[in-house]
Formats: structure tokens, C-alpha cells, sequence
């Protein structure tokens, strides 16, 4: 499929698909006109490559995480590294640590926000 067509079905821009091999996330073939030709998984791969974005981390990870994941066959893959796996478990942990950072300046606001309806109600 050409790069309109996965950027569509992704809804990952082109410019984007274009970065993502740039830093070997992503590979296409070339047809003999120089467009960029990709195979059907390569929906999956975006969608994958968008996720572990939306986790956190940055592209060079993501390249060394990638070969890790699953292997041809689907299987676990063995490649992964004990240093790889602790970097990993200490992404996770950055982002439990956010989250809970999170959820505690939601508390604080929702403080805020009930204490403010009352003053509001008992002035309105």
C-alpha cells in the first residue's frame, strides 16, 4: 500500500510515516516509480509504534524495543536483554510515579472546584 494509504488507515500524517523510517521503525519497499510501498502489517506496526509513543517512550527506544516484541511467528522473542527489560521496568515505573503525581493534583482541584460551589451556593 502506498503512504496516503497507511496514513489514512492509521491516521498517522504521512510526514510522520516518513520520520518513523527515518528512525527504522518502519520499513517500505520501493516501486520502480521511487514511491514507498508497505506490506499490510505495517498497519499494525504503526499502530503498535503510536501506543508505545503514547506510553512515554521517545524513537530510539521504541527501535530497540520493536525487534523485541514478538517474533515472526508471534511467539515471545528472545532478543530482549536483561538491561533492555530493566530500562523498560524503569519506564513503567517514571510513568506509575506520573500518574500518581497526576492523580493527586486531581484531587487538589476537585478540592478546589467543591469548595468554591459552596462558597458560590451560599453567595448565589
Amino acid at each position: 500500500m502506498r503512504i496516503g494509504e497507511l496514513s489514512a488507515r492509521t491516521g498517522v500524517s504521512e510526514r510522520s510515516l516518513r520520520y518513523y523510517e527515518k528512525q527504522l521503525l518502519l520499513a517500505s519497499e520501493r516501486t520502480p516509480g521511487g514511491h514507498r510501498d508497505y506490506p499490510e502489517r505495517a498497519v499494525d506496526r504503526v499502530v503498535l509504534i503510536q501506543q508505545l509513543y503514547a506510553a512515554g517512550l521517545h524513537s530510539k527506544k521504541i527501535a530497540e524495543l520493536l525487534p523485541c516484541m514478538r517474533d515472526t511467528d508471534g511467539g515471545p522473542s528472545d532478543i530482549a536483554t536483561p538491561r533492555l527489560l530493566a530500562e523498560l521496568t524503569a519506564e513503567r515505573d517514571r510513568i506509575d510515579r506520573m500518574m500518581a503525581d497526576l492523580a493527586r493534583s486531581k484531587e487538589v482541584l476537585d478540592e478546589v472546584i467543591e469548595t468554591a460551589s459552596e462558597v458560590s451556593a451560599v453567595r448565589g
